[in-house]
């Protein structure tokens, strides 16, 4: 069975418990983060909430969001 890609409807008397949301992590330009496929890097650039560019030394990406895969150090 796979899961669809828009939310359930919650109904106000559920008595089930609405699953928290994470919080979206935001970076700042110098933040020294890691992402699980390309490593250790600094982040060189932000574009609002949307993606994130940053430097790998070898290589520079940019990562969409949300950020997943990548946390600050």
């Amino acid at each position: 069975m796979t899961e669809s890609a828009v939310p359930r409807r919650r109904l106000p008397n559920s008595p089930f418990k609405v699953p928290a949301v994470p919080a979206q992590e935001r970076f700042s330009v110098g933040d020294r983060v890691t992402h699980d496929v390309y490593g250790l890097g600094r982040v060189i650039g932000v574009t609002g909430e949307t993606s994130v560019d940053v430097d790998f030394g070898s290589r520079q990406e940019r990562i969409p969001s949300p950020f997943s895969r990548m946390y600050r150090l």
